[in-house]
């Protein structure tokens, strides 16, 4: 999965072997409200797009594991599907990484017997550690599915392919795969240092909170309620974060606190195949070529074709180049 600033493209290997391309303009989402471009405001934006791309390709692949027999009609994406499961992957995962560490904190004062109260300190920095240590669990108990593994596979060639694109080389597998499978701008980085601003914000706001309720479970159950709006612009502050731990002139020490983010990705992405560097190639060199022509390919319905092997593809790119640069014939003028 790609996505220059007007592109979108998802390249998916099928079953055959040949390649599908899934290629649509990228506009953001409501470009009228120019705040969500705002530092600060923009890292709402990202992440909200960022999970609803997540969701679009994972679905084509999905579609592509099996694609229908050549000549029958293709099955049009639900919508209405696509946006209930995007909701009920958001609260999954807003139950997961907000609402369990915050109760198992109260289970554990409450085992021990410590007097762990919300408007303490203790309890918002035990919460952030249970925080990271179940992002950690999850992404440890994911990588030991050979699917997953397929998947972060992937991800580390997404990974080397920007790489390659980034040292101004040829996109090629020989470019990229001596490459790392860490970057710096990665979304497992972005979600630690969302775990870390999570963290600094809970403890500096939430012991200010009074009680909500007189009943500890209702209590409990309504500063949870509390703490879903403040993933936004814990959110927001987080991206920004990660932009500056991303430039060469960053602050030693903020890189320093970025490191751990990266340490992650170890775990979230894995060394690709030839294979699945082709994928990701692919995907970059059909955005960028959609960023040059300003157009995606009418191919296919809502931009789907197939590619037919990944070289052939290369060179028909290669070719196109020659003949671009190759000057015009002179024309054959009539005696």
């Amino acid at each position: 999965m790609m996505r220059s600033p007007h592109s979108f493209v998802v390249a998916v290997r099928r079953p055959d072997g040949k390649i599908a391309l899934r290629e649509q303009s990228w506009k953001s989402f409501w470009p009228s409200l120019k705040f969500f471009r705002w530092p600060f405001f923009r890292g709402i934006m990202v992440l909200v797009e960022s999970l609803h791309n997540g969701y679009v390709a994972l679905e084509f692949s999905a579609q592509q594991a099996e694609p229908p027999p050549e000549g029958a009609p293709s099955t049009p994406p639900q919508r209405g599907g696509m946006a209930l499961s995007l909701v009920l992957a958001t609260f999954l995962a807003l139950g997961l990484f907000v609402a369990l560490p915050h109760l198992l904190t109260w289970g554990l004062g409450a085992w021990a017997r410590i007097p762990l109260d919300t408007n303490g300190f203790a309890f918002h920095l035990i919460d952030g550690v249970l925080r990271l240590l179940v992002f950690v669990g999850y992404l440890l108990l994911l990588s030991k599915n050979k699917d997953i593994q397929n998947f972060f596979a992937y991800h580390g060639a997404e990974h080397k392919a920007i790489w390659t694109y980034e040292a101004q080389k040829k996109l090629t597998v020989d470019n990229a795969r001596p490459f790392d499978t860490l970057h710096p701008r990665c979304g497992t980085s972005f979600i630690f240092v969302v775990v870390g601003v999570a963290v600094l914000f809970h403890v500096l706001l939430l012991p200010w909170v009074p009680r909500l309720h007189d009943s500890n479970w209702l209590n409990q159950l309504l500063l949870i309620l509390v703490k879903l709006p403040m993933v936004l612009p814990i959110a927001g502050l987080a991206y920004e974060l990660q932009r500056l731990t991303a430039r060469e002139n960053c602050p030693r020490l903020l890189r320093w606190l970025a490191l751990p983010g990266m340490w992650l990705q170890r775990l979230s992405t894995r060394p690709p195949t030839d294979a699945q560097l082709e994928i990701a190639l692919l995907a970059l060199q059909r955005a960028l070529k959609y960023e040059k022509k300003g157009a995606a390919s009418p191919e296919g319905p809502e931009g789907v074709f197939i590619c037919e092997d990944f070289r052939l593809e290369e060179e028909a790119e290669e070719e196109a180049e020659e003949a671009a640069e190759e000057p015009l014939p002179t024309p054959l003028v009539a005696s």
